[in-house]
């Protein structure tokens, strides 16, 4: 090769083996490649936008249909390397026991660890700098449930799993308790097929829904999910909303605990996902006791502390309002709303008043 000459493109079809090798030693369960081809995807979340269901979500509209369009958000993207990790912790409490116990807290297992976003960002930054050692430098860009990017129909093209019709993600291997990621390359690596759906006719996830949130099929009023208002929404839960939510203060797995699939669920041995603080089985009145400061030292580094202290007293005390009147465990709810009553935070005091009212107690 003379000195004038370019350097010989890499091998691509060689290299995408090569690329799910490098995943799994970094901790990846599955690797998958796609095209950036989202066109059947994109009438769907035009819809979804205009029917107002992302809610509060602004960032969902504000990108419009940038989402469906990869090469756009990222100039030159040619393919998607599409990677999902388990997360379930290895001995995180019987989820349904902990909601079956209206004193208890419930948490949803993804956020009982670390945050997997910067977990999951390191791991697919290590993938790309394996890629890059290989075959020299390459234009990428590593996306963690961040930026306008439809990871879900990326997965399912590149083979990960299909879209059930709770809107999640699901593998008949592994159920759908993972974390998605994806790195966006001008790279024209081959291609997986496509999953193929598994739901049948099945709709467990659609009938156990405690808000109805699962309107239809593969369709998700965002506004009225429990994950949605719990973590999303930052102002006041609308009170026909607050019963069914139940002892669930930070997200809801209940879509995902009735899935059949689930039974394949497997365990996650990374130590970032392994339970913290106890969060997997605690009592409401222990977690709203917690100081500001507390909040802070205890939940650094996780996905709850992304919601704030104030968000965080909300959703405990509509927890603790769903304690019934008549349990043991009512009058200490009582006892610990009391406290709080005159919060600094109209939103906390508004919602402490109406859990009062739930015990009998007015302001």
């Amino acid at each position: 090769m003379s000195k004038t000459q370019s350097p010989a493109p890499p091998d691509t079809v060689a290299l995408a083996p090569q690329i799910r090798r490098w995943g799994a030693e970094l901790g990846f369960q599955k690797i998958g490649i796609s095209d950036i081809d989202l066109s059947r995807a994109e009438p769907r979340l035009s819809e979804w936008l205009s029917a107002g269901f992302h809610g509060e979500m602004d960032y969902m509209a504000k990108h419009g249909v940038k989402r469906a369009r990869p090469a756009e958000l990222v100039p030159g993207t040619l393919r998607v390397i599409a990677a999902r990790i388990d997360y379930l912790p290895l001995s995180a409490a019987d989820s349904w026991a902990v909601i079956d116990d209206p004193a208890r807290a419930f948490v949803s297992r993804y956020a009982l660890g670390r945050d997997y976003h910067k977990v999951l960002r390191r791991r697919l930054q290590r993938l790309a700098g394996r890629i890059e050692a290989a075959i020299g430098a390459f234009n990428y860009r590593v996306f963690t449930d961040s930026a306008p990017v439809m990871e879900v129909e990326l997965a399912e093209k590149a083979g990960l799993g299909w879209r059930g019709k709770h809107t999640l993600l699901l593998t008949r291997e592994a159920g759908s308790y993972f974390f998605l990621g994806e790195i966006y390359t001008d790279l024209p690596l081959p291609v997986d097929n496509a999953a193929q759906n598994h739901c049948g006719t099945c709709r467990k996830c659609i009938d156990i829904c405690p808000t109805r949130a699962i309107v239809a099929p593969y369709r998700l009023d965002a506004r009225r999910c429990i994950s949605y208002l719990t973590i999303e929404h930052h102002g006041s839960i609308p009170v026909e909303l607050r019963p069914p939510i139940g002892n669930r203060v930070y997200g809801c797995d209940d879509c995902q605990l009735v899935c059949p699939w689930n039974k394949f669920a497997r365990t996650s041995a990374e130590p970032d996902f392994a339970v913290r603080n106890g969060l997997d089985d605690v009592a409401l009145v222990e977690l709203f006791a917690w100081s500001e400061a507390e909040f802070h030292a205890r939940l650094l580094g996780s996905a709850i502390h992304r919601i704030g202290y104030e968000r965080w007293l909300r959703n405990l005390a509509v927890g603790l309002g769903n304690i019934p009147e008549s349990a043991p465990a009512s009058a200490p709810a009582a006892e610990a709303l009391r406290a709080r009553s005159d919060h600094p935070s109209a939103l906390v005091r508004e919602h402490v008043a109406w859990a009062l009212s739930r015990h009998g107690i007015q302001g």
